[in-house]
């Protein structure tokens, strides 16, 4: 039995060893960045600025490949079934730890095949409303939904983004009912909204700014806990009386589960690292985003927390994708 366990002993700490010095040659060939939106989409500008950076310090090319469509779960299947070697990583989003409450048959298991790395940022929405809208606060907002019940629309940037899943919560909180209209993108929900099609809109502040400033759209509230660095003067929804209220759209690093702990950590603080270097720093708040760069240990902490406030948030209201 002793010597057993002496053979054992042995073979932890080769294994150990031999994870370590992966570790340190990690990676010895390019590194696949998937990304599940179409290029151009914020989502895909910023992974490709972290992945620039990544590929400039290791000397190895990462590249990056955009598999968008199914609610995000197309990109979201191939990190998980992919070899667990750390050449295959993921830029995942908010509606990753709601898909398993609201879409049937998914062809992974969220919590077993999937390793959280790191998050890179997260982007806080902003309410906007056509200024043809008779209010000029949140609050009118809310009361004009109560006096109007069924007759106003919102859209969102897609099913299941942090926009939808914000005014839903907004919906239950407050206890009104508007109408959700989801598009395929930012872009053609800002058009519609300026247009008078749809009312509201929660999304990031990078494609509504201009027209805020231009007087076509109001911005109403933010979605975070803090006011955006970007509209210094638009009050949170907390402010607004809505207490409790903190959500915003995160773009964070996965693995396939099962990657070498050495290789994990590694992965981990590079992105870390990256997210929080001045120029980067710059280019991402360009984009609405504020630089995180957490750890394995706090991120996947992070993941669970949202798993459980959508989840829940699904469970309430019986959501499924429109």
């Amino acid at each position: 039995m002793q010597k057993m366990v002496r053979v054992i002993a042995v073979v932890v700490v080769a294994v150990a060893a031999l994870q370590s010095a992966t570790a340190q040659q990690f990676p010895l060939r390019p590194i696949r960045f998937l990304v599940p939106v179409p290029p151009g989409a914020t989502t895909d500008i910023v992974t490709r600025i972290v992945a620039q950076k990544m590929g400039e310090a290791w000397g190895q090319q990462i590249v990056v490949d955009n598999r968008p469509g199914g609610v995000m779960t197309i990109a979201t299947d191939l990190v998980a079934k992919a070899p667990p070697d750390g050449y295959t990583i993921a830029t995942l989003l908010t509606p990753t730890a709601v898909n398993p409450y609201v879409l049937k048959n998914l062809p992974y298991n969220t919590e077993h095949d999937l390793q959280a790395v790191s998050q890179m940022v997260a982007v806080p929405g902003v309410m906007t409303m056509n200024p043809g809208v008779p209010a000029s606060n949140l609050k009118e907002v809310i009361a004009l939904a109560k006096a109007k019940p069924g007759s106003l629309n919102y859209g969102s940037p897609g099913q299941l983004t942090s926009g939808h899943l914000s005014m839903e919560l907004l919906k239950l909180t407050a206890g009104i009912g508007i109408q959700h209209v989801p598009y395929k993108g930012g872009a053609p929900a800002i058009t519609d909204l300026i247009a008078g099609q749809i009312q509201f809109l929660i999304s990031g502040p990078p494609g509504v700014l201009p027209h805020i400033n231009a007087g076509r759209l109001k911005a109403i509230a933010t979605t975070s806990a803090r006011r955006s660095p970007g509209l210094p003067n638009t009050p949170t929804f907390i402010e607004s009386g809505v207490p409790n209220f903190d959500t915003s759209e995160w773009y964070g690093v996965f693995a396939p589960a099962h990657v070498p702990q050495p290789v994990l950590d590694k992965l981990s603080a590079e992105i870390a690292r990256i997210v929080k270097l001045p120029d980067v720093a710059e280019k991402l708040s360009a984009q609405g985003a504020i630089p995180v760069g957490s750890s394995v240990e706090e991120f996947s902490r992070f993941v669970k927390s949202e798993m459980n406030l959508w989840g829940n948030l699904a469970k309430k209201i019986g959501m499924k994708p429109d």
